[in-house]
């Protein structure tokens, strides 16, 4: 029976974040203003690192990769929502949602491992820097960044085969797009093992990165302590301030959705960690580093004045 519901499925309803039509008018307001910055922002990022050539280092190389990350994984939810704030139907094709799953988790199991990548270079920055430019080559980073991506999309694949791959007898998601834990609840057979595969994979995809921002900073830091001039401990420490930010954000907010005891949190915690992590961070993160970063600073002002020139 199971497998007979699956297969006439042809859509979901996606409860979203509200019922009341005065609130989702105003949540479609704030949330398209934040999706336009999102772009803007990391949009901008992206050029200026293209077209200064001081900020041509690995650094900002993935600095713009994290940015190419951001615009995918704000384009894979927020539109849809938007459209569906002032929709009287908040439907969603089957083939919609599988897609929307994918290629949302794709992205940001890429952003962990990305994140990772970007704390082993500010490693090799502060704690070998004679041998920065010999050991962050242009292939490592290529390599690096591709790594990234492969990793993520593997991970993507492995968990919507097994999320869909399940017999779904109901249609109404508790969510406002289509996330794992939220079609899981969709499941009219035992899910324990999708639960522990969900687990591995929150293992792989959120500790291992972690576990090697913790180790590059711990390195890190204890670099920066055996300088001995304060001018050059605050410098090394600028260097890093903003990735530690966005490391913060990202790793906090996906430990605290993925990594706790099922009993320990509700749908509604859920979408509300997870709107977070689709809407809120992707805005921040050209924000902390541009207002937290001279170089980008002094870059967005050289554009500028380039374009003023023109006029």
């Amino acid at each position: 029976m199971g497998r007979e519901n699956q297969t006439l499925m042809s859509e979901f309803i996606l409860l979203g974040l509200s019922s009341f039509w005065e609130t989702q008018v105003s949540l479609f307001v704030l949330f398209l203003a934040m999706y336009l910055v999102t772009m803007l922002g990391n949009f901008l990022i992206i050029l200026l690192i293209r077209m200064d050539s001081r900020l041509n280092t690995p650094m900002y190389f993935f600095l713009s990769v994290l940015s190419f990350v951001d615009i995918c994984y704000s384009n894979s939810i927020v539109p849809q929502m938007l459209v569906h704030f002032l929709s009287a139907s908040k439907s969603i094709p089957f083939h919609s949602c599988l897609l929307q799953l994918s290629i949302s988790l794709a992205v940001a199991s890429t952003e962990f491992f990305l994140l990772g990548a970007m704390a082993y270079d500010r490693y090799v920055a502060v704690c070998h820097p004679l041998h920065y430019a010999a050991i962050m080559h242009g292939g490592l980073c290529l390599g690096l960044a591709a790594g990234c991506l492969v990793a993520g999309f593997m991970n993507s694949l492995m968990e919507t085969i097994i999320t869909f791959r399940l017999p779904l007898c109901h249609k109404v998601i508790n969510h406002f797009a289509c996330e794992t834990l939220a079609v899981l609840r969709l499941a009219c057979v035992d899910i324990s093992f999708n639960k522990v595969m969900v687990a591995i994979s929150g293992f792989l995809v959120i500790m291992l990165p972690c576990s090697l921002v913790l180790f590059s900073y711990g390195h890190i830091v204890a670099a920066i302590l055996c300088i001995r001039s304060a001018q050059g401990r605050r410098k090394a420490f600028e260097t890093c301030a903003s990735h530690l930010t966005v490391v913060s954000m990202c790793f906090g907010a996906a430990i605290f959705t993925y990594m706790r005891p099922a009993a320990g949190s509700s749908a509604e915690q859920e979408k509300m960690v997870s709107l977070f992590y689709a809407v809120v961070t992707p805005m921040l993160n050209p924000l902390i580093y541009s207002l937290r970063n001279k170089e980008v600073m002094s870059a967005l002002r050289r554009m500028l004045e380039k374009i003023n020139e023109k006029r």
